[in-house]
């Protein structure tokens, strides 16, 4: 729909009045007759009628639709009656006897003063929408990255459910003790997910000690089979950072470490703070066996290096490196402060 002319916002109205004012200015301006003339106004006001015909109906209508040829016949018809009521009408009115309206020559110079003033009036038009097109591409475009940070967010919850309903299943089926303290410790993780992690950041002090909790939970699965150390940085208390980034990691080391190794499970991570710059190492050895070659291929981490690249553009490095027994993780990341 062709927006129309009344429905111009405040602030383009401002925008047009004053470069409107500007234009004429500049228009009206002879060194050799200082002053404005009336008929300066008309002439002037013949171009402005032509120009918020092709500015506010013919563009919107024809040129963003890409109806290149209908637009151009339209403008050729405006600049052809601008001529013709310069040539048959006004300069007979305000200029008469100075030179035939019929002759050639009038019209190529009337010509000449029309174009380079409509040009720049619709030229206003045309920057305006244009500015305010990109502004809506990036509102867009924040909008479309907002709503997949949200899709791929979503997508840890099951993923990590998945992994931890098994568990406790299997230590209900065995009558465990250790059953109710893994239901509180994983249903204190998924109220931090699905009640503190709406925020696209979250403080790294809180991270941390979630990541805590969840390692305590994973651990349960191991028991004596091997060893976990966990070292985390003591100064982390003035920074923020993306959720459920790290978490992935240390859910692949688990998951994968006990893959097919019933004994000297090992899985070391480290998090340091250096300025704004966090380090995140974690280590894991897992068996050689044919059906781990390829461990970075799990739906999880596809998901974490989206997310750095959507949360963290040009602000962090990721080095993952695969062994016949071991898998290495090592990211960085530039964060902001609270």
């Amino acid at each position: 729909m062709v927006k129309p002319v009344w429905n111009i916002s405040k602030k383009e109205l401002l925008f047009q009045a004053v470069l409107l004012v500007m234009v004429f200015l500049f228009y009206s301006f002879d060194r050799n007759a200082p002053g404005f003339k009336f008929h300066q106004l008309v002439f002037f006001s013949t171009y402005v009628i032509a120009s918020i015909i092709i500015g506010f109906y013919l563009m919107p209508r024809y040129l963003y639709r890409q109806k290149y040829i209908p637009f151009t016949i339209f403008v050729l018809i405006i600049i052809a009656v601008l001529i013709v009521l310069e040539e048959l009408i006004l300069e007979p009115l305000f200029f008469p006897g100075t030179r035939r309206a019929s002759s050639f020559p009038g019209v190529i110079y009337s010509m000449l003063g029309v174009l380079p003033v409509l040009t720049v009036l619709s030229g206003f038009k045309f920057g305006w929408d244009a500015l305010q097109k990109q502004q809506e591409i990036e509102k867009l475009e924040s909008i479309i990255e907002e709503g997949e940070l949200q899709f791929l967010r979503s997508q840890i919850n099951p993923h990590f459910l998945f992994n931890n309903l098994n568990n406790l299943y299997s230590y209900a089926i065995q009558g465990s003790e250790k059953t109710p303290q893994i239901i509180l410790e994983l249903s204190g993780l998924l109220r931090y997910m699905l009640y503190e992690c709406k925020e696209k950041y979250v403080p790294l002090s809180k991270e941390l000690q979630q990541l805590q909790n969840f390692i305590a939970l994973s651990k349960l699965q191991i028991e004596e089979r091997g060893t976990v150390t966990f070292n985390a940085s003591k100064e982390a208390t003035g920074h923020k950072i993306a959720p459920l980034i790290l978490i992935v990691f240390i859910e692949n080391a688990f998951k994968h470490s006990q893959a097919g190794q019933s004994n000297d499970i090992s899985i070391k991570i480290d998090v340091t703070l250096k300025g704004d710059t966090l380090h995140f190492t974690c280590i894991n050895n897992h068996d050689s066996g044919e059906q781990h070659k390829s461990l970075s291929s799990g739906i999880g981490l596809q998901n974490v290096k989206k997310r750095l690249h959507l949360s963290y553009p040009n602000a962090h490095e990721l080095n993952i490196h695969e062994t016949d027994n071991e898998y290495a993780v090592d990211l960085s990341i530039e964060l902001t402060k609270i």
